[in-house]
């Protein structure tokens, strides 16, 4: 599969994973995320890309699940947030979304939380 963004063809998985992680770029994050119907991202949608971003390329390609995500979360914005708060951002699940547009590779772990 591939991902048209100006005027090139992105590879991607057959769910939309990049292949190449070099490909990735904040502008390339936004017209994903518009693509799916995420709308315009706020700054703490880029606080969890970032995290997860973070995360895999800095700490052994770990890419941490969703009850990991609520905990960086709750200390990032000093207040104690719930799943929901990060579902609202990222609806179809905070990890596996939020890694995608974050261009990391698909997680092979089960589960999302």
């Amino acid at each position: 599969m591939a991902f048209e963004f100006n005027g090139q063809s992105i590879e991607t998985t057959a769910t939309g994973y990049l292949v190449n992680q070099e490909d990735w770029s904040e502008d390339l994050a936004r017209a994903m995320a518009e693509a799916e119907e995420i709308g315009e991202l706020t700054e703490r949608h880029w606080d969890v890309i970032n995290y997860l971003r973070e995360e895999y390329f800095d700490n052994r390609e770990n890419q941490p699940n969703t009850r990991a995500i609520i905990k960086a979360m709750s200390d990032a914005w000093g207040e104690k947030i719930k799943q929901d708060a990060l579902y609202a951002l990222f609806p179809f699940d905070p990890s596996k979304q939020g890694g995608r547009i974050a261009g990391l590779p698909e997680s092979r772990r089960k589960g999302g939380y």
